[in-house]
């Protein structure tokens, strides 16, 4: 048995991450790889189980099942999955169910077990496979809610089609309740989707269910890449110091984002002539029909996929950060890594739709502005007015920066999660439950 301060074996289970590897270097890690490292570096024994495919370019990383260790205490186990094509489709389907298999196989073969498994929900057969082997072994599990699935699926479908398309999805949701049901505790990155998580699993909150943020890590990176990147932006013609307004987008160029009302809030920028120009970067399979419909417009850029030191750069010459969501309401549910990142620079976010969580925490902490998914006059007037306003501009930035530290940055969020699956390890043995043996 471990005890408090002692160093645990844990497990992460999360696929759709970028990974630290040689020929992805410049791939920012997000929740999963920085807690990953946050442990190992705290003298904790992590194994992050991960899928070799990666979820943005839709290629594999490696041909085959692969293993990596970053430092001593870290070890990614990378399986091999079918793959897909399109988010919404049943290859995907079946890559997670087949990625699940693998795991649960490979989980049961390994010699030691671990002392607690933190899995990201979704996907929800990886979370099935994780609590069942915590069921069967003896080992407390928890499920760290991220996404709405599989309600977003329905919600997707054309209206009269739901009815249908929730009867087909109903394995699915038995299979998401009986995964948040027989989890050890429930993690949500915002109160809403710690409530989601409850609802699936039928229950009201305890002691051990809990609210963890997304963090961001603002680590400092070489004085040669931060030139370089540097030099980048200067051959674009994305000055060091604008003289007006440059608003700018780090995102997956995809169905997701409402790049459209971005576009367009652009081209009647144009028009008027107004001081402001935005930035929009990121890959994805809507980049050249974005790129397409902004076509003549000199105040709107659309440069692909940049790396981290990219960002870095591009953050520091920047007004304000975009985060153009849907009016949907798992959207509406979440904090964002994207604004995170724009506050962790000190940039107020400007974020659509005009309600939710994230527009809420803005408004509260005068860190941003929020404007009607689909409204462009709406966009370019809260970008207009901090033109116009830089005094108002300059405390939303002490804000935004305020914000990040306080409740956002990463030391701080991977301290408070490490400490809680301490805190629901202790738990689990407290009520008599024996890792050693699995036996009650």
């Amino acid at each position: 048995m471990k005890f408090a301060g002692t160093p645990l074996i844990i497990w992460l289970v999360t696929i759709g991450e970028p990974v630290p590897t040689v020929t992805q270097s410049g791939e920012r890690l997000h929740r999963t790889g920085a807690l990953a490292h946050f442990l190992s570096e705290q003298g904790h024994r992590v194994t992050w189980w991960t899928s070799t495919f990666d979820h943005v370019s839709k290629s594999h990383r490696f041909e085959q099942d692969t293993v990596l260790s970053p430092n001593p205490g870290l070890e990614i186990r990378l399986m091999k999955g079918p793959g897909y094509k399109s988010n919404l489709s049943m290859a995907r389907v079946h890559d997670h169910r087949e990625l699940a298999r693998k795991y649960a196989f490979a989980a049961r073969e390994e010699c030691q077990k671990p002392d607690i498994i933190l899995s990201a929900y979704p996907t929800i057969e990886l979370c099935l496979a994780a609590v069942d082997y915590g069921k069967e072994l003896g080992v407390p599990v928890v499920l760290d809610m991220r996404d709405m699935w599989p309600d977003i699926f329905v919600d997707h479908a054309f209206a009269p089609l739901r009815p249908l398309v929730r009867l087909i999805l109903a394995p699915l949701f038995r299979e998401a309740h009986r995964a948040c049901r027989d989890a050890t505790a429930i993690v949500g990155i915002t109160g809403v989707f710690l409530e989601f998580g409850l609802r699936h699993a039928r229950r009201g909150r305890n002691s051990l269910d809990m609210i963890i943020p997304f963090g961001y890590r603002s680590q400092p990176l070489p004085a040669d890449r931060l030139h370089d990147a540097d030099q980048y932006w200067d051959a674009l013609g994305v000055p060091r110091k604008p003289k007006g307004l440059l608003a700018v987008c780090f995102s997956n160029i995809s169905r997701q984002g409402d790049f459209e009302t971005v576009i367009e809030s652009a081209r009647r920028l144009s028009v008027t002539e107004s001081p402001i120009s935005f930035v929009i970067c990121g890959a994805g399979d809507r980049l050249d029909y974005y790129r397409q419909k902004a076509v003549g417009l000199r105040n709107i850029s659309f440069p692909g996929w940049v790396d981290a030191a990219q960002i870095h750069t591009l953050m520091r010459r920047a007004s304000v950060g975009l985060d153009p969501l849907p009016n949907r309401y798992d959207f509406l549910a979440t904090i964002n890594n994207k604004a995170i990142e724009y506050m962790s620079a000190g940039l107020p976010v400007i974020s659509s739709p005009n309600r939710g969580v994230l527009c809420d925490l803005l408004r509260e902490n005068s860190c941003g502005l929020s404007y009607a998914t689909g409204d462009a006059e709406g966009l370019a007037s809260a970008l207009v007015r901090l033109s116009n306003d830089r005094s108002e501009l300059a405390m939303m930035s002490l804000n935004a920066a305020c914000l990040f530290e306080q409740t956002f940055q990463a030391e701080r969020v991977h301290a408070a999660m490490m400490d809680y699956l301490g805190k629901v390890h202790q738990d689990f043995l407290a009520r008599g439950v024996c890792v050693d043996s699995g036996v009650s």
